[in-house]
């Protein structure tokens, strides 16, 4: 066993583990704890993303100038992003709750895209160490780690409560930021100076494979940042509260994670894009099956939790290996490209936040009063209606003749 993979492997745990609270429970977090409106916590939301989305590329171009400080950066950056997660979740708002809010978002997201960019643009040079197919090796080991920090990071706070634990999201702070100084120190060796030509946007967009991957990216992200954005709300008011939806989280990143080594062998065996189309046909029959489930469908749902998170898998593991073996061939360094993919997943998470929660408020949504049955089918048209929509625009992209090199 390769001990290097084990390290990407453990920071894209971390990675996952910080990412998940940024899109999932931060936002839900303010809402139960402090008195904001749907509608102002999703305009929020919109702007703090749009700013995520935008300094992504330019983050990119900055780390490729900055080559030689990278395991300073990581050192840096690791301290704010511990920083940033105590105080939200482990101090009590000081003065507006929403200006805090921003704040210590801004500066959580800002030093997770730095260390996001940092390690998948270090991955293309890894993957070249690991031989034929390393960028899908490679590839297996990150996104297994990353969806084993998101099962950690969902499981956690139902632990806590479990127990007892008072204040779970303070220990949920302290667990974060443990683990974040291992990861650190466990990768400090794997940052390396390249020597690679920067990469710039022209080139990336000049390129027509490249150029339709991001399309692709795009696409594909959207229907995960419109159920993540609704996950919480659809368990609780849909389902019903007698189970934490915390663990219908944890089933759909067990299952995720379980997949991505089988994902990886197929990718030995078909082509990226067979396996994509596949993947995703199969995920909007599974989501779709989402429309007929009511009240107390618990064990239903837990089922599409483990089918779709199976699925998720190959979107993780098979798209930003063939996107890394891409820029590979081309021969350029990596950080401002991935600051675009990362800008892909970002962008769609902001328009979801933007459009799903006032939709939500103007059909009488509430989280304090009891809602209507039209509100709560809204929101399962919104849930597990649109994302099919928009994942089948994805499929399409992926079926067009300019791809079949992938």
């Amino acid at each position: 066993m390769h001990f290097g993979l084990v390290r990407y492997s453990f920071f894209s745990g971390m990675l996952a583990f910080a990412g998940l609270p940024i899109y999932l429970h931060a936002p839900k977090f303010f809402l139960d704890n402090y008195d904001i409106s749907l509608t102002l916590i999703g305009l929020t939301l919109l702007a703090l993303r749009c700013l995520d989305f935008i300094q992504d590329p330019l983050i990119g171009r900055a780390l490729d100038s900055m080559r030689k400080w990278h395991s300073l950066l990581v050192l840096i950056m690791g301290m704010i992003i511990t920083f940033s997660m105590m105080a939200l979740f482990a101090v009590s708002a000081i003065g507006d709750p929403l200006i805090w809010f921003i704040v210590w978002m801004i500066l959580l997201f800002s030093s997770f895209s730095v260390l996001s960019i940092l390690f998948y643009s270090q991955g293309v040079q890894k993957a070249k160490t690991l031989g034929e197919k390393g960028h899908i090796r490679l590839a297996v080991w990150r996104e297994s780690g990353g969806l084993i920090g998101v099962c950690l990071a969902s499981a956690l706070p139902a632990v806590f409560k479990y127990f007892e634990i008072i204040n779970d999201m303070t220990w949920f702070s302290i667990s974060f930021t443990i683990i974040v100084f291992i990861s650190i120190f466990l990768m400090k060796k794997e940052w390396h100076v390249s020597l690679l030509p920067n990469s710039n946007l022209k080139v990336i967009f000049k390129d027509p494979v490249l150029r339709r991957l991001i399309i692709i990216a795009l696409l594909n992200a959207a229907p995960l940042a419109v159920t993540t954005t609704l996950f919480l709300f659809y368990v609780e008011y849909c389902l019903g509260p007698k189970f934490s939806a915390g663990l219908f989280l944890v089933i759909f990143f067990i299952a995720a994670a379980l997949s991505v080594p089988i994902w990886g062998i197929l990718g030995r065996y078909f082509s990226p894009r067979k396996i994509l189309i596949f993947a995703m046909l199969s995920s909007i029959s599974i989501f779709a099956f989402v429309l007929s489930l009511g009240a107390g469908d618990y064990i239903s749902f837990a089922i599409v939790c483990c089918l779709s998170g199976f699925t998720l898998g190959a979107d993780m593991t098979i798209l930003p290996a063939v996107f890394a073996r891409r820029i590979d061939h081309i021969g350029m360094n990596a950080g401002q490209a991935f600051g675009v993919w990362s800008f892909c997943a970002k962008f769609t998470l902001a328009v979801s936040a933007a459009f799903v929660l006032p939709a939500l408020d103007w059909v009488g949504f509430s989280t304090i009063e009891t809602n209507t049955a039209k509100a709560l089918w809204a929101l399962t048209l919104l849930y597990a209606g649109l994302p099919c929509i928009l994942k089948l625009g994805a499929v399409m992209m992926l079926s067009s003749n300019y791809l079949k090199e992938i």
